[in-house]
């Protein structure tokens, strides 16, 4: 099978500068082909240090695609490092020098000496046509000592012209070498309630390298996707090579499944909301207007989200509220306030009455509220416990969630929490039988 590795070259993408985007795109069309990439490399324009990754990569991979290093400057190194690496000189390509003076003619402007450079190549190798620029790629051959050969294809970092040349040159030279006799498919499973070593657990292991398909998780903000990756003759077959491992997800993982692809916990909520003709409100303290921020900018938000309030602790906390509501959000901060000497159960009882009290007032189907947060005694930093509520049009119910973890990450994990609280009272509405209004 070949496989792939892809070196990005600049001092803009190894200081974080700029992004490199050439090589996520790169892979994905390779996925597209049946290569898989097995590496990723960014290098700063440094000629020892270019000299050393292509070595590198030229023995792992049967391909390897770069880009960057092309220009005219003299950070420009490509040309030179590859005709090291293969131990060859370089040489004037007369037709590429004619291209690259025909592009300033046409751009009504003289070429500047340096740039001939852009026409020397190392000897062997084959220029990729640049249509729009004055950078040809190279493409080459260079021999490994198990007498097996890297095929290596240097392009531009432009993305516009790499498209193209991609498109033009590279992907049918690879095809030549035996790639597209197979597709890579990717599918994406987004989960959320439980910790990733939990998660793991749960899973006959299906997490295990060399399993086909392989499956892999990782996690962001609490969400953990499971990604499943098949090789096949086409995508249908890739699709049903998956679809046993898809089944296995589900019966093992139940609710924790709440979407696939790009789907947000945001984007699943408001689907079944806008499916159910339903509407919902919120109220929140802690979250600082993340909730109502992530259900604004889901795909079906208008109308289903009517809006949401946002308070803050004080005297003020509650103005522009309908007198039930701010009753209902005092009590519920008086409740936050006395504890640990009042009884926890009253605050979730004073935060089912503000979930109540909102959703009549804004005559929404739900109202969900995430409180404010109760310090432990003892405890450093953010560390406690939140209420949730959630009130329908017969009911309520309340629970408290713990808030750990870093700083940064505990707002948008606990918006995510309250989010999950409703999907999983809109899958199953009895869950709310023991709601006390």
């Amino acid at each position: 099978m070949l496989r792939a590795e892809i070196v990005s070259i600049g001092d803009e993408l190894t200081s974080g500068q700029r992004l490199d985007t050439n090589s996520q795109w790169l892979s994905q069309r390779l996925g597209e082909i049946g290569v898989p990439v097995v590496a990723h490399v960014t290098v700063a324009d440094d000629r020892a240090a270019n000299v050393e990754v292509f070595r590198q990569a030229v023995a792992r991979a049967e391909i390897v695609i770069a880009t960057g290093g092309l220009g005219p400057t003299a950070d420009d190194l490509t040309r030179e490092v590859l005709a090291e690496v293969a131990g060859v000189p370089l040489e004037l390509d007369p037709a590429q020098l004619e291209h690259i003076q025909r592009i300033f003619s046409r751009r009504q402007r003289p070429m500047p000496e340096r740039n001939r450079v852009q026409a020397l190549f190392p000897v062997g190798s084959q220029p990729i046509f640049n249509p729009e620029g004055t950078a040809p790629g190279v493409a080459m051959r260079i021999p490994r000592a198990d007498g097996t050969a890297c095929h290596v294809f240097a392009l531009p970092g432009v993305p516009a012209e790499m498209f193209q040349m991609w498109a033009g040159s590279v992907r049918p030279a690879l095809f030549e070498l035996g790639a597209g006799q197979q597709v890579l498919v990717h599918h994406r499973i987004k989960c959320f309630g439980v910790g990733e070593s939990d998660l793991e657990q749960m899973l006959p292991d299906l997490i295990r390298r060399g399993r086909v398909p392989q499956v892999g998780i990782t996690v962001s903000d609490a969400t953990i996707t499971l990604r499943l990756t098949a090789a096949g003759l086409n995508e249908a077959a890739c699709r049903e090579q998956m679809r046993s491992t898809i089944d296995t997800i589900h019966e093992c993982l139940s609710s924790l499944v709440f979407g696939e692809e790009e789907d947000e916990l945001e984007d699943v909520v408001l689907r079944q909301l806008a499916q159910a003709g339903a509407t919902l409100a919120t109220v929140e303290w802690h979250t600082a207007g993340l909730l109502a921020r992530s259900l604004s900018r889901g795909e079906t938000a208008s109308p289903t989200f009517a809006g949401g309030v946002i308070l803050r602790a004080g005297d003020k906390a509650s103005a522009g509220l309908t007198a039930p509501v701010a009753a209902a959000a005092a009590d519920l901060a008086r409740a936050i306030a006395a504890y640990p000497s009042g009884p926890a159960s009253e605050i979730e009882a004073a935060a089912r009455r503000l979930a109540t009290a909102a959703r009549e007032a804004w005559g929404t189907d739900y109202a969900l509220i995430v409180g404010p947060a109760r310090v432990l005694a003892g405890a450093a930093g953010e560390a406690g416990d939140v209420p949730l509520a959630l009130a329908t049009r017969d009911r309520a119910k309340a629970r408290t969630v713990s808030l750990a973890g870093h700083s940064a990450l505990i707002r948008p994990r606990l918006a995510k929490q309250a989010l999950d609280f409703l999907r999983l009272a809109q899958l199953n509405p009895a869950s709310l039988d023991d709601s006390a209004r």
